[in-house]
């Protein structure tokens, strides 16, 4: 049996008592008798619902005469052709046409159509066979080579002899508990989890056989030179870039608003970090670092005035940004790269969140990728990107992407860093989803999924705007979705409401998501035009309570209060600030989603306005702290939040934090050493005034470091051990709602943190 063939038939005749549908029908049966799954659809409307909906159909056989189509111009059935072209430029099409209709097709649909069929002519036996045939070649066509390579294996069903000890699953047969485990994740997994001992899937380690033509196969899609798959996250894709290029002593600029992978990659080789401080709005999201921050005599006059560098005017060797920002802020790469190139020849973009963005047009010149590598010849590029979080690829997996220039790190000197992270025990269902993920940005593909989504995003920020505008006209309120007010028709120039605006332009035109100069909704002031976009896919929603001055209004709804709500309500967000809570819309978003959340945000709403008692709406809260909340209503709740955030000015106390550089006294590496030979002692925010810290200490969100390993802490009144304290008094007076701080212990509702003993800084 030929397994999972499908193929749709697209025929208005198919239950018509005449000769094309009696035609048609017997198609249909010999098709089934060779095992193909035949989805029948007998309209155009219906048709083009199939083929939005379902990616599995392998072959598309259409009536060029649907019945309620025009004779003469055949409109319906083009538009069908073109539809499915636009989504799947592989997947083959066999157009039904009969002889008196054979003179209106013209040269454009016989392109699109990779076969043609002569109705009541050719036999049903024949046209089922070049239907099959067509269905496997696409099958091989589209079948990326590590995919192709593994499935093949996993049908051998050999006898294992080696590692893993469950040897395909069998293992697990012989418990109870293992055979649930293997019905659960099911056979194909299992068969699918091999050794490296495998000689016909290759190495990860030396990127041969499959594995490294897969990993060539991502290069051509991603526009690098090379591409390196990777099965333990974008954490290690980012280790193993600084361990290939800096090493103890080295200086590195990196990026203040970098993720903890980063601190990590410094410690472990030693570098000398020299940072560049991103921005920061009213609502304390983090912008980009301003080019006039990037530009060599700022980045000389930065080295100069570290004193972990010996000399002044050193090159340095690395330079790391993060983008997209955390909140969805695009770099104009291109720009970036022109500036730094002036000072660094190896330039690392930390594109976790945005693997998705050579593949629509909106993002142009906004990736590290950008642009054909062939011919390229400007500073050593790198990127990394967490398949997992935004394309389909399993948890931990990511790539590693090179575009070789000045000072390149070849490969064999790339591979001794990759071989030191690898694991030797790779999961090749990560290395397969991986590829996968690649290749369902190939083509069209990748266009079409990513301008979905993005269609999606914006629907949602419009849906949001819309409701707040009709209650903001009785006086009454809503939350805002955090993107420009109004954006510019090119056509006529002019200005529009973003809620009103046609769905054409905001998912095509990115001058509607740029950062424009003197646009107030954004709030990065003196912002350089065009060096900055929005992502559209990163949504936003703004809860009331901070003015565009950064000034606190009188009222005001803390954001973790609404994340508490929506939890409960089995909506899980990505990042919540003090005013602002993060929805990713990934391809796998769809409008029920979303229209799910927009009325989860209205009951908020409703029970807010109500001051719903919280045991109705948040009862797991109640049952776990009883006396703090058992008598409370929402609003009760809100408002005590919204009290103290007022008074302890933790959101500008945030954006202080963030927005200056602690003092450092040594280098990352060198106060982890002294952590290793426990030269560090714990203490509390009060005991801290002046200490260097021996962690990293690190407030989810946003997941950026507020104080380096080495770093000192500052004074008491300081904005370090101000925002830290803002923050403990918070957790102790809201419980079930403490801030995740990386680097400090909470003890009874005190914070500590281990520091470096005053005897190691003396000696």
């Amino acid at each position: 049996m030929i397994f999972g063939l499908r193929a749709l038939m697209v025929d208005d005749e198919l239950q018509l008592p005449t000769a094309n549908g009696h035609a048609a029908r017997a198609l249909v049966e010999e098709l089934r008798n060779r095992d193909v799954e035949v989805v029948e659809s007998m309209s155009s409307d219906d048709g083009q619902s199939i083929i939005i909906s379902d990616p599995s159909i392998q072959c598309i056989l259409l009536d060029w005469c649907l019945g309620d189509d025009d004779p003469t111009t055949h409109a319906k059935a083009k538009s069908l052709l073109s539809l499915i072209r636009s989504r799947n430029v592989h997947v083959p099409i066999f157009l039904v046409v009969e002889r008196g209709h054979a003179a209106s097709l013209t040269a454009q649909e016989m392109r699109i159509a990779d076969e043609i069929i002569w109705a009541l002519e050719d036999t049903v036996h024949f046209i089922a066979g070049r239907v099959v045939a067509a269905i496997l070649r696409y099958r091989e066509q589209i079948a990326p080579p590590f995919n192709q390579a593994l499935m093949q294996f996993a049908q051998v069903y050999e006898y294992s002899w080696h590692t893993p000890g469950h040897t395909g699953g069998t293992a697990f047969l012989k418990s109870p508990v293992g055979m649930a485990f293997f019905d659960y994740f099911g056979e194909n997994l299992l068969r699918s989890d091999l050794s490296i001992s495998v000689g016909e899937l290759g190495s990860l380690l030396d990127h041969s056989g499959p594995i490294g033509e897969s990993e060539k196969y991502a290069a051509r899609i991603f526009g690098a030179h090379r591409s390196y798959s990777v099965t333990n996250g974008t954490s290690t894709s980012n280790r193993v870039i600084f361990t290939a290029s800096v090493s103890k002593g080295d200086i590195a600029l990196v990026d203040r608003n970098c993720h903890k992978s980063i601190e990590q990659a410094i410690t472990l080789t030693g570098a000398i970090p020299v940072y560049m401080v991103p921005s920061r709005n009213y609502l304390g999201l983090i912008g980009p670092i301003y080019p006039e921050h990037i530009v060599p005599e700022t980045i000389q006059a930065s080295i100069a005035k570290n004193q972990l560098a010996a000399e002044a005017n050193r090159k340095p060797l690395h330079s790391i940004i993060t983008n997209s920002t955390y909140d969805g802020l695009c770099y104009k790469a291109t720009r970036v790269l022109d500036l730094l190139a002036q000072s660094v020849d190896r330039i690392h973009f930390d594109e976790a969140w945005y693997g998705y963005a050579r593949f629509n047009p909106i993002y142009h010149d906004r990736y590290g990728m950008s642009g054909d590598p062939a011919g390229y010849s400007g500073p050593t590029v790198f990127t990394t990107t967490s398949t997992h979080k935004l394309l389909a690829a399993l948890s931990q997996a990511s790539f590693i992407h090179v575009r070789d220039g000045r000072n390149p790190v070849e490969h064999e000197r790339f591979n001794e860093s990759f071989m030191m992270h690898a694991s030797t025990s790779p999961q090749y269902a990560i290395i397969a989803s991986n590829e996968v993920s690649a290749a369902m940005m190939q083509g069209v593909g990748g266009r079409t999924l990513t301008t979905e989504s993005i269609a999606e995003a914006v629907a949602f920020r419009q849906a949001i705007r819309r409701i707040r505008r009709q209650l903001q006209a009785n006086d009454d309120w809503f939350f805002n979705t955090w993107n420009a007010d109004h954006v510019t028709d090119p056509a006529t120039g002019k200005h529009i409401p973003f809620e009103d605006a046609p769905e054409s332009l905001l998912i095509t035109d990115p001058n509607a998501w740029v950062l424009h100069p003197g646009d107030e909704w954004h709030g990065f002031h003196n912002i350089e035009d065009g060096y900055c976009m929005l992502d559209p896919i990163k949504v936003s929603v703004v809860t009331p309570g901070v003015a565009l001055d950064g000034s606190m209004e009188k009222t005001g709804i803390p954001a973790t209060l609404v994340t508490a709500y929506l939890d409960h309500r089995g909506i899980v967000v990505e990042k919540t600030t003090d005013f602002t809570i993060l929805f990713l819309f990934s391809i796998g978003i769809t409008k029920g989603k979303w229209g799910t959340l927009a009325n989860a945000l209205l009951r908020f709403k409703e029970d807010y306005d109500a001051n719903a008692p919280l045991r109705d709406v948040l009862p797991d809260l109640v049952t776990s702290y009883p006396d703090a909340y058992g008598s409370m209503g929402l609003r009760d709740l809100s408002d005590k939040m919204f009290e103290q955030m007022r008074k302890s000015k933790q959101t500008e106390l945030l954006s202080q934090a963030f927005s200056t550089l602690p003092e450092p006294a040594m280098t990352p590496s060198e106060a982890y050493s002294q952590l290793v030979h426990n030269n560090v002692e714990s203490l509390s925010l009060d005991q801290m005034a002046g200490r260097v810290v021996a962690v990293g200490v690190v407030p989810y969100p946003p997941g950026i470091p507020l104080l380096m390993p080495g770093e000192n802490a500052g004074p008491e009144n300081g904005p370090y051990l101000g925002y830290l304290n803002a923050l403990q008094a918070w957790d102790s007076l809201f419980l079930g709602f403490a801030h995740d701080s990386h680097g400090v212990k909470n003890i009874d509702g005190s914070y500590f943190v281990y520091c470096l003993k005053q005897k190691e800084l003396t000696d």
